[in-house]
């Protein structure tokens, strides 16, 4: 039978130990601190008793070497804190700094729930431990989106250790029987602008250029089926390509370009966009060959994507300012060209799996959280008006 001795750093003269119980003898004059030795000689047993039941359970034929690296926690990445650390730091050399901020955002906000998140292991990231971090949120108030974009998160990062093989996932916490991260999602009703607001933001004109610059970019992000603003921030002279004798913009998806099913967008360069475009030339102060005047810093990687996030501030605060000006009863935002669009095609006919694809969403799915919510008011308009027409009153 082989043999591995393991370190505890418990160290007993000869007079303080009993062989026959292997304890520190239980004698205050003989070692003082008895209680203390032996009660840490208990939980070094249970330890033991614990990876052996981990190893059993994951059918692992292990080694002494294997046995000592468990016992010691010395297996790589093992703490969940230091795993994720890495791979944010990973993610920020590959460029991928938007995932990078995200895991960043969970981990600060999973530090004011648990003080001692740098100690924990990935086994003890279980249903319990979730779900205490689900109560924790809801008593901060957090809406249930917010909660369901940490729980994705952190389902991201233990599956990521799975694969990595850091992480065994026997105490997984979602999946079959465990944490429902569906059931937090809340229903956010979608903004968009009715046909008059969007006639009144075309021909109005602002003496104040930041808010005739803002009111621009709305204009050309609508005319461009909705276009996100960070895709409107990288867009470039060559993306403008001729096909068949006609002009497009054409891009990827800035937040999908990675993917491997990433799809080529192709927009139409119409009188309106030519317009536009023409109008940020002769307007507004063009870094390199950017078409739109939104980075305006010869940045790259994180201190690009806090640019952007600065100018984004900024532009929906003067977007918020036109439509107070404007008297617009909701409240005008980026977003709200992408959803106002979104509804236009809808209304004129277009059918869902053609929207999806001009705008860019991975699946049919996402087009129908977008549509879903929309049209309510027309749909009430048009009850009534069917329902009074069938009874003879003009309307």
């Amino acid at each position: 039978m082989k043999h591995k001795y393991i370190s505890l750093g418990l160290y007993a003269k000869k007079e303080e130990w009993d062989e026959k119980n292997e304890r520190f003898k239980c004698d205050k004059r003989v070692c003082p601190n008895y209680k203390e030795y032996n009660a840490r000689i208990i939980q070094l047993l249970a330890r033991v008793q614990k990876v052996e039941f981990d190893f059993e359970n994951e059918k692992i034929d292990w080694t002494l070497n294997q046995f000592a690296d468990a016992f010691l926690y010395k297996s790589k990445q093992s703490k969940f804190l230091d795993f994720t650390l890495s791979c944010i730091e990973n993610m920020k050399v590959a460029g991928h700094i938007g995932n990078a901020k995200v895991w960043e955002r969970l981990i600060y906000n999973m530090k004011l729930f648990d003080k001692k998140l740098h100690l924990r292991y990935f086994q003890e990231i279980d249903i319990k431990y979730v779900n205490s971090y689900n109560q924790f949120m809801e008593q901060k108030k957090w809406c249930g989106n917010t909660r369901k974009h940490d729980m994705k998160t952190l389902r991201a990062i233990l599956n990521r250790a799975i694969k990595a093989k850091e992480y065994s996932g026997n105490s997984y916490p979602f999946g079959k029987c465990g944490f429902c991260i569906s059931a937090l999602e809340e229903e956010t009703r979608k903004r968009y602008l009715p046909q008059a607001y969007l006639d009144k933001l075309m021909t109005t004109k602002f003496k104040n250029k930041p808010k005739e610059v803002a009111r621009h970019l709305f204009l050309f992000s609508y005319f461009c089926y909705g276009m996100s603003f960070v895709d409107m921030a990288y867009l470039k002279k060559d993306n403008i390509k001729v096909e068949g004798g006609k002009e497009y913009l054409i891009y990827k998806r800035h937040k999908t370009e990675h993917s491997k099913n990433a799809k080529f967008i192709r927009i139409p360069i119409t009188d309106e966009l030519r317009t536009l475009i023409k109008w940020f030339q002769n307007e507004t102060l063009l870094i390199g060959s950017y078409l739109l005047p939104l980075i305006s810093r010869d940045y790259n990687g994180e201190k690009l994507y806090n640019h952007l996030h600065s100018r984004l501030g900024r532009y929906n605060k003067r977007l918020k300012e036109i439509g107070e000006e404007l008297g617009f009863t909701e409240k005008l935002t980026s977003y709200v060209s992408r959803h106002s669009m979104a509804m236009t095609l809808q209304s004129n006919g277009v059918p869902r799996e053609m929207i999806s694809q001009v705008m860019g969403h991975k699946d049919l799915s996402t087009t129908n959280t977008y549509l879903d919510s929309f049209g309510d008011a027309e749909i009430e308009q048009m009850t009534i008006k069917s329902l009074y027409n069938n009874k003879g009153i003009r309307l």
